[in-house]
């Protein structure tokens, strides 16, 4: 979801409602790029946002903006008969909002804790990872009767990677480059509806 279906990095863009969102994006940057354990870079960024207003959810998904292409590409996928899935390492607060709004089947995602209305600084156990976005793929392609080789994924960080890997189409978006350096097809200056003639499909 993060870079991909939306603009912004959540968590980032929390950050800045406690003055700390230069400090939150530099851990943020290095786990997308591979460089972190994904586990340890998101329980020490949501630890820094404990005490923040849950209201700030809510604000920082009302600035978010959807990226170019994102809803035509699920609408002409749904209509030739996909099923199509959110799977983020991002927040359900948001994955439910985004899934909806874009028009996905379905969508799962981190859970952010919260008492009194506040952020506790927890994240809900078990963490969704790189190998939870493979296992999801795996499960729904079981479900629906299909093989691997004919489900498409696309993300842009190193989380994304064995799910990027093991599909029949893998596509980065505008990935990082831990990312770049492994999959084939990369959307690096067109929308996102460049996914469609990817797959010989057009709007």
């Amino acid at each position: 979801m993060d870079s991909t279906i939306i603009a912004e990095e959540t968590l980032d863009e929390l950050a800045a409602y406690a003055g700390i969102k230069d400090q939150i994006a530099a851990i943020t940057a290095r786990a997308m790029n591979g460089e972190l354990d994904f586990h340890a870079a998101l329980r020490e960024r949501v630890s820094l946002l404990q005490g923040l207003e849950e209201h700030a959810l809510a604000e920082t998904l009302e600035r978010m903006k959807v990226n170019d292409g994102a809803p035509e590409f699920i609408a002409a996928m749904r209509k030739s008969g996909a099923t199509c899935v959110l799977v983020s390492g991002g927040f359900t607060f948001f994955t439910g909002a985004v899934a909806d709004k874009v028009g996905f089947h379905n969508h799962h995602g981190n859970t952010l804790l919260i008492e009194g209305g506040k952020l506790t600084g927890g994240v809900g156990e078990p963490i969704l990872d790189k190998d939870s976005k493979l296992a999801y793929l795996k499960d729904y392609a079981g479900k629906l009767g299909i093989s691997l080789a004919e489900t498409l994924t696309i993300g842009d960080g190193a989380n994304d990677l064995p799910m990027l890997k093991a599909a029949g189409l893998g596509i980065g978006y505008y990935p990082k480059k831990a990312v770049a350096d492994e999959v084939d097809s990369v959307i690096q200056y067109g929308d996102f509806t460049a996914a469609l003639y990817a797959q010989g499909l057009v709007l």
